[in-house]
């Protein structure tokens, strides 16, 4: 049988894909995150990425690079993954046809088939969707052009889904074009659940939320 990798990024988009992909029979053997570092981190620092993956009940991989060795290093994982039977990837894009271009041809040089579980997929569905599923997730960095620091830190929930549903057309409501990011703290996925804690600072035209501490409990959810 044909075993999956989940491209992760830490956000609601990879996460739901991820739960998709499962839902659809395909077995995942491991999440991949890239930590880029030569990139901000939106959707949480490298350690916090590392204990929210630790805390999920799936093997993972987290590979240091930079956007210059980027493919390179993407290329070097994936043949390596290949040699444990490895033939498939998930990805979390919805809307960008140039990135998944890119994806579908670096995958076809790799002989591997590309998934995409959320493409073209209604934004307010897809939110709507991660909800009722029963992931938790907090917004980690938003532009400041487009929202305040207010947001940080908000969780993702029906107030928020129908704040964000006011601005649909000025906004992507998922945040597909980098308006906001997001960090999943819990779900069906987890075998534990984090709790973050942090300050918020301007900087390059984003508020971050950076996390000082973070706490690890138990998960709400039974792991089958």
């Amino acid at each position: 049988m044909c075993n999956v990798v989940v491209f992760w990024s830490g956000g609601k988009d990879s996460c739901l894909a991820c739960y998709e992909a499962i839902s659809h029979s395909l077995t995942i053997s491991y999440l991949l995150n890239f930590t880029i570092r030569d990139k901000p981190y939106f959707h949480g620092s490298p350690e916090l990425i590392h204990a929210q993956l630790q805390s999920i009940n799936i093997p993972f991989i987290q590979k240091n690079t930079t956007w210059r060795t980027y493919k390179e290093d993407f290329e070097c994982v994936i043949n390596e993954l290949k040699k444990v039977n490895i033939c498939g990837a998930v990805f979390g894009d919805i809307h960008l046809q140039e990135h998944r271009d890119w994806l579908e041809k670096v995958c076809n040089k790799l002989n591997i088939k590309p998934y995409f579980p959320l493409w073209h997929r209604d934004p307010i569905q897809i939110l709507n969707t991660f909800l009722s599923k029963g992931f938790e997730a907090i917004v980690m960095s938003v532009r400041a052009d487009l929202f305040d620091k207010e947001w940080l830190g908000k969780r993702i929930n029906k107030k928020f889904i129908k704040d964000l549903s006011k601005r649909k057309g000025e906004i992507d409501v998922c945040g597909e074009f980098g308006e906001y990011h997001t960090f999943v703290t819990n779900g069906p996925i987890f075998k534990k659940r984090l709790i973050v804690n942090g300050y918020k600072v301007l900087k390059d035209g984003y508020w971050f939320l950076n996390v000082s501490r973070f706490t690890i409990k138990n998960s709400n959810f039974k792991i089958s």
